[in-house]
């Protein structure tokens, strides 16, 4: 799933109500001080948004993805054959279908009224990290040690375009923002056209094809959420410039969780196939 959240439009509303103001003070500097120009000003003080808080709001959330994410796995039950000694699965939680939509309506709550952040990440987290844990055993259980091939694959790609972005090597222009925006909802619109076809039991070949073609399009999915960190990366340092309310490290920590967890599953999916051929 693409990351819904992290835009620049709402860090502005964000900077704007913690301002009390109808538009945004100049500079950071006068939204962070208080303008002692009688009781008519339209602004207040507020405690901005800075790296280190999003930073250990991010961590936060990433501990309550793990704790929840083992207890999913821990939920998943498998056997082995006795005589091929093949796992298979034979209790899969399908109420954690369910986590998803939870998950699912905290973002979108979150990205309508982002003060209520504090609270909804973290519901986010845990509900994302139940069906996380879950799926990932599923995989696991077919093929031995792809969980602990996609986790090092997320990190690697997330280092590396935290490096390419520090670095400028890869500069986000508006031009980039719109090419990655456009191309990632036309990617959540397939997933949504996807995902009507299963319901009504039907399923688009190559989704989870082991084909050459299926290939190309997990490395296009998860090149594309590889593009989204560089998008978050740069909105983050748009709010923490921009002296956004402290608030938005909480909902900037959710934007970025949603971002890697839909790059691991991305490189999951993709594992799996190239290990079936």
């Amino acid at each position: 799933m693409a990351n819904p959240i992290l835009n620049e439009k709402t860090f502005e509303n964000a900077t704007i109500e913690a301002s009390g103001g109808t538009l945004p003070a100049p500079d950071a500097a006068s939204r962070v001080q208080p303008i002692t120009d009688g009781p008519i000003s339209p602004y207040r003080p507020f405690k901005p948004m800075t790296l280190d808080g999003t930073l250990a709001a991010t961590g936060i959330l990433f501990v309550l993805l793990l704790a929840s994410a083992v207890w999913g796995w821990s939920l998943v039950k498998t056997t082995t054959d006795n005589v091929t000694g093949q796992a298979a699965v034979t209790t899969f939680p399908g109420w954690s279908i369910f986590a998803i939509l939870i998950g699912f309506v905290a973002v979108i709550v979150a990205s309508r009224k982002p003060t209520l952040s504090k609270y909804l990440a973290p519901v986010y987290a845990i509900a994302e990290g139940v069906f996380v844990g879950a799926i990932s055993h599923a995989y696991n259980v077919q093929w031995d040690g792809i969980v602990l091939q996609a986790v090092g694959a997320t990190l690697g790609v997330f280092f590396v375009m935290l490096f390419l972005y520090r670095a400028r090597i890869v500069k986000v222009t508006d031009k980039f923002r719109s090419v990655v925006i456009g191309a990632t909802l036309g990617l959540a619109l397939f997933y949504l056209v996807a995902l009507v076809f299963s319901l009504f039991g039907g399923s688009i070949a190559f989704f989870q094809s082991a084909s050459l073609f299926g290939i190309g399009f997990s490395v296009l999915a998860a090149g594309l959420a590889s593009l989204n960190l560089l998008l978050d990366f740069d909105l983050i340092e748009r709010g923490v410039n921009g002296a956004a309310p402290r608030y938005m490290e909480w909902f900037a920590g959710m934007a970025l969780l949603v971002t890697l967890v839909w790059l691991y599953l991305e490189l999951l999916r993709l594992l799996a196939k190239l290990r079936s051929r």
